[in-house]
């Protein structure tokens, strides 16, 4: 099995995605380092490498939690599956 998405901790909303091509409609599977797990789920739209991946629904401004720290704020419904960028998430960066 190989991996297309790693998520932090157990309690985090969002993986990060580690290959190239991930295509709208592909299911992927993610490993959850906090306790060793895999999961699975199909993705919504194209993703590139780096780039996160909703792991879980997020209503709107619910918060997003990487590393099991609040980076930002979803500005609106997320499903599971989605990629998560400027055009669904206000950053706490700035």
């Amino acid at each position: 099995m190989s991996i297309d998405f790693i998520v932090h901790d157990a309690d985090d909303s969002v993986g990060v995605i580690v290959v190239e091509g991930i295509q709208a409609g592909q299911e992927v599977t993610g490993w959850i380092m906090e306790g060793n797990e895999t999961v699975t789920c199909t993705v919504h739209d194209a993703i590139p490498i780096g780039h996160k991946l909703a792991v879980r629904d997020l209503a709107e401004n619910d918060a997003v939690m990487k590393y099991s720290v609040d980076i930002g704020r979803a500005i609106k419904p997320i499903n599971k599956g989605e990629h998560l960028h400027v055009h669904n998430v206000k950053t706490k960066r700035w």
